[in-house]
């Protein structure tokens, strides 16, 4: 089970601790994909990482695929990581991935809406938060001359949100010609019709990185998606009380998810082997 964080997350991060100890109980090997910068080691390309950026995670794949050729592989993306996983999914179509199913969980899907849902009120909370992780890692990088930007330190220091970040430094460190280019080019939201890998999508309505009634505003899902909207459940939140005690609800929620691939899998495997031993026995 392969995960792929949010904004700013790593390791270390709640929901990637919870997610794959639910994995490995399962029996999943359980990894994490840090983008670029977010690990324990620094990014030394004159780069950074965004919410369209499919490559790493490709290659990524494709090195499983070769290393582990018969192991039943899955995805699952948090937020940004699940904008990235869907529009991977999406391009790639079914055979273009060694993947037998996805989880998208929290995903801003329309980039720039959410954008403009994150600098009003209560959600300014959350972009001061991301904006200012952003500016520490990015700041160092700036004063050594290292970046190809033309913006100063203190003009990024200025910005006041994270609208005005991707247009200063997101798109140009990646060839974007402007921050709504990039939000164009990379949602996901347009191509959720285009899935065709079994695909979850977890989300709720009270998200404060959401506009409201997002999924109205994208194409109808194919069969092969199933969205679950909740009332309330926030940004990779989604707590439920269990036995007396806060629980999570996502943690129960893709552990069930990963228990039924792990056996619908499990019985088309043996079904192809039996065939196959049928037809080598001369039946």
């Amino acid at each position: 089970m392969l995960l792929f964080h949010g904004l700013e997350g790593s390791l270390a991060s709640p929901y990637a601790r919870h997610l794959l100890h639910v994995a490995a109980s399962l029996g999943w090997r359980a990894l994490l994909m840090h983008f670029r910068g977010c690990g324990a080691l620094p990014n030394r390309l004159p780069r950074a990482y965004h919410s369209g950026d499919t490559a790493d995670a490709y290659w990524l794949i494709g090195q499983l695929a070769h290393r582990y050729p018969r192991a039943l592989k899955v995805a699952a993306g948090v937020s940004l990581g699940g904008n990235m996983l869907l529009k991977l999914v999406a391009e790639q179509g079914d055979n273009g991935l060694d993947l037998a199913g996805a989880i998208v969980i929290s995903a801003p899907l329309e980039l720039s809406a959410c954008a403009d849902t994150l600098h009003q009120g209560f959600s300014r909370v959350y972009e001061r938060h991301l904006l200012g992780s952003l500016k520490r890692k990015m700041l160092p990088r700036l004063a050594s001359g290292e970046l190809p930007l033309s913006i100063t330190p203190q003009a990024l220091e200025a910005l006041e949100s994270l609208r005005d970040y991707d247009e200063a430094v997101t798109a140009p460190l990646h060839g974007f010609d402007g921050a709504e280019d990039y939000y164009r080019r990379a949602s996901a939201g347009p191509l959720l019709d285009q899935v065709e890998l079994p695909m979850l999508i977890l989300h709720a309505d009270d998200d404060p990185f959401m506009p409201p009634a997002l999924f109205r505003r994208l194409p109808t899902p194919p069969g092969s998606v199933r969205v679950e909207l909740a009332r309330h459940g926030g940004h990779v939140g989604f707590v439920e009380w269990h036995q007396g005690r806060p629980a999570s609800w996502l943690a129960r929620r893709v552990a069930q998810q990963l228990a039924d691939w792990q056996s619908t899998m499990s019985a088309i495997h043996f079904a192809l082997d039996a065939k196959k031993c049928k037809k080598n026995a001369g039946y």
